[in-house]
Formats: C-alpha cells, structure tokens, sequence
C-alpha cells in the first residue's frame, strides 16, 4: 500500500558557508523548510525548500495549517494530483513564494517517496538523460570581493576543471563591472565561460549601458539585469546585445517561463525546483524551453539540481554553491570538473536529522 500515514514539518536555520552578496542583498541564512512524508509500506521520503533570511515561518505555517493535513489517505504514487489538488487548494495565493515554496517541499518529498519505490536514482526517473553534468563556480565571484581575489578564484576553478565561473555585478558605474570582468578574462584566457549575474538591480537604460561595457570580455550570460516581472524590458534588452540572457530564478510558474519564451526575452533558463513549485513544474519549465531550443541551467541547490539537469537533455549546467554540508552525510561529487549524480533511489540528498534537530527553529 502507498498511502500517506503521516506528514510533518519542520523549519532548520543553516548557517552560509562564506560570506555572499549581491547587489541587491547579502545571504543571510538559508532557511530550509523540510517536510516528511511516511506511507503504509513502511516508504519515507524527505524534501525540501528554503529562503535565505526571511518568510521560512510563512512557509511553514502554510504547510502545517493547510496543505500537510490534506495529504492524509493519499496515493503517494499520485504525484501530479496531488500537486494539482494542493496547487487548487492555493488558488487565493498563488502565484507567489510562500505558496510555491511550500508546494516544493511536498512535491520533492513525494518524488523521493517514488524514486525509492522504484529503486532508482531521481536522475533516471526524472529522464535519464545523462548522470555527469558540467559545473560553474559562483562562490569565487561575490560582489564585496576585490579584482585579485576575483582572479584567484577563476583561476583555482579552471585549475579544478570547472567550465565556467561566474562574476557579481552591479557596482556603482559599469566601468567598474567591465575591469573587474576584464581582469578575470585577461588572466583564464578566452575558452573558460564567464557569467555575470546583475540580480534585478539594473534599469532598462543602465542594464543596455552595462551590457555594452561588458561585451567585450565575451561574457557568456547577463543573469537576471532587471527585475523578473519586467518582461518587455528583457525583450528590448535582448534586441540590442548579444550577450545571452539569462532569467528564472524569481519566477513562480512555469508560465512565466512560457512569456520570456515566446517574446526572446530570455536565452537561458534558470527555473530553480524550490521557488517553482517543485520537480513536477521544474520538468514542465525544462521540457517547455527544449521546444524553444533553449538550455537549462537552473539556479543554486546544486545537490538537488545535479539530477534534475541530468535528466533532461536540454541541461547544460550546475550552479556550484554548496550549502548543505553542514546537515547531510555526503555532498555532491565533483570528479574531473563534472557534478555527478547520485545513483541511489531517491533524490540523492542524505540528510543528517541530528544535525537538522540542533539547527530546529521551534
């Protein structure tokens, strides 16, 4: 039998491995909301979403108020129903976080609750495309960090094979973007890829001026230059550079991915399972964007995303940020600049429940 026993809750503060920021704001803490899902044949699944500093009590109270205690008498196996079901049950306030994050967390937990069941690797289940997918570096390239610094860590992860590295921008004046950027190309040579990443911080006007002052170091993406509800303005942005670029991570329905689509606003997709509603949407996005000939390279939760770009053939990168050392037993493996992932039934995350208890915000 696979019915749902039981359904719980919790809500665990991790603490950022390094200091990040932006240009918009700092990584304060990861709140990480986890929801576990038991059935009658004994089958437990875990999953997970988080924010990085605010809303995670939000979350929760959604879950356990409103959402966990449908889930009772359920068929787990069920997994777009059920996601169907609660999506309708949130109607009044979708689209948005709270609800998406929400529905991520029981959505993860109902794919490894099927993953386990079939004794396969999420990998596999989701598509099964391939199990080794290359990495880019973001943890070398925050925005408070100096030019040297910049260089030195561009330089470590072509060193470790890494294909890429990505850059924060958004300083006062672009010129002060394009040398840090020119610093960093000058020293990893012209084949390693070099990402920027403006964080919604930028106008039409000033996301065009920064555009041209970094096309000269052939930057391989320009993530997110202005704010994601602003369509129209990544479509005209798109029209006069040629630098790709790059949108997903704020967005909360696939959708949303469907306009940037359809207008050119977009050259690369970033859907991130957590903020999206979860790996039934996150396939959705993905498989939407293939019809579009668009790649997927989704935003941050590397150990969860190892799989899911794998499973798809459209995948073409791992954002390398990791952040849940501290409360599992394994970490993604990196072999030879390539994440590979995990091949245990299940979503591949080991979770350390002790370490999560002490971490427990009550």
């Amino acid at each position: 039998m696979t019915m749902i026993t039981k359904a719980s809750a919790l809500l665990a503060d991790i603490a950022v491995e390094t200091d990040r920021t932006d240009a918009v704001q700092s990584f304060v803490k990861q709140e990480t909301i986890l929801v576990t899902l038991t059935t009658t044949d004994g089958i437990e699944g875990t999953g997970y979403a988080y924010t990085i500093g605010t809303g995670g009590t939000s979350v929760l109270a959604l879950l356990r108020d409103h959402l966990l205690p449908l889930l009772a008498g359920k068929d787990a196996r069920n997994v777009e129903g059920l996601w169907q079901d609660l999506f309708g049950l949130t109607r009044a306030t979708t689209t948005g976080a709270i609800t998406s994050l929400a529905l991520a967390a029981i959505d993860t937990a109902l794919w490894d609750l099927r993953c386990k069941r079939a004794g396969e690797p999420l990998w596999r289940l989701a598509g099964g495309h391939r199990r080794e997918i290359p990495v880019y570096d973001t943890e070398g390239g925050w925005l408070h960090l100096g030019t040297d610094e910049l260089v030195e860590s561009a330089l470590a992860a072509k060193q470790a094979q890494f294909a890429g590295v990505k850059i924060k921008v958004g300083k006062p004046h672009p010129a002060e973007d394009a040398e840090r950027l020119r610093a960093v190309r000058e020293a990893v040579g012209p084949y390693l890829h070099i990402m920027t990443d403006a964080n919604q911080s930028q106008s039409l006007s000033s996301a065009v001026q920064l555009a041209a002052a970094l096309e000269p170091y052939d930057p391989y993406w320009l993530e997110e230059p202005m704010p994601a509800d602003d369509i129209s303005g990544h479509a005209r942005l798109a029209r006069s550079t040629r630098i790709p670029i790059a949108v997903g991570e704020s967005m909360y329905s696939p959708m949303q991915f469907r306009t940037y689509l359809e207008t050119g606003a977009a050259s690369v997709v970033q859907v991130d399972v957590a903020r999206v509603g979860g790996i039934t949407p996150w396939l959705k996005v993905a498989h939407l964007a293939e019809t579009f000939n668009v790649k997927v390279c989704p935003h941050f939760l590397m150990e969860l995303h190892v799989s899911l770009v794998g499973a798809v053939s459209n995948g073409a990168y791992v954002e390398y940020i990791p952040q849940l050392r501290a409360v599992t037993r394994t970490e993604m493996t990196v072999r030879d600049g390539l994440a590979v992932a995990p091949d245990e039934p299940g979503i591949g995350i080991d979770w350390d429940m002790d370490a999560i208890d002490r971490r427990r915000v009550s």
